[in-house]
């Protein structure tokens, strides 16, 4: 059984569909770092697919850079995520109102 281009293309768009509900639903700043990781994630599958499609390394480039860059905004944002339940003691969203110090 081999998988095609489509099959692909449906994975990497029900993954973005979660992480979109994700993102937009969540009260909880972890939840929309995990969801925005998802969406990431859904894009460099597809863009790895239509790569592989059409025998391109293109899109697998464009794919590691995203990997790459979110490696780096995972380790920024958790850290932020860090100080601010340090502060706050809370991850709510709501609780981002004020950014006072």
């Amino acid at each position: 059984m081999s998988l095609v281009l489509n099959d692909y293309l449906a994975l990497s768009t029900i993954l973005f569909a979660i992480g979109m509900f994700g993102a937009v639903r969540r009260k909880n700043l972890l939840m929309l770092f995990f969801s925005t990781e998802i969406m990431l994630n859904a894009v460099n599958i597809g863009m790895a697919a239509i790569s592989k499609f059409h025998g391109d390394l293109t899109g697998q480039m464009f794919a590691f850079f995203i990997i790459a860059i979110a490696a780096s905004e995972v380790a920024i944002g958790l850290g932020l995520l860090i100080i601010w339940f340090k502060r706050k003691n809370t991850l709510n969203l709501d609780s981002l109102q004020s950014m006072e110090g």
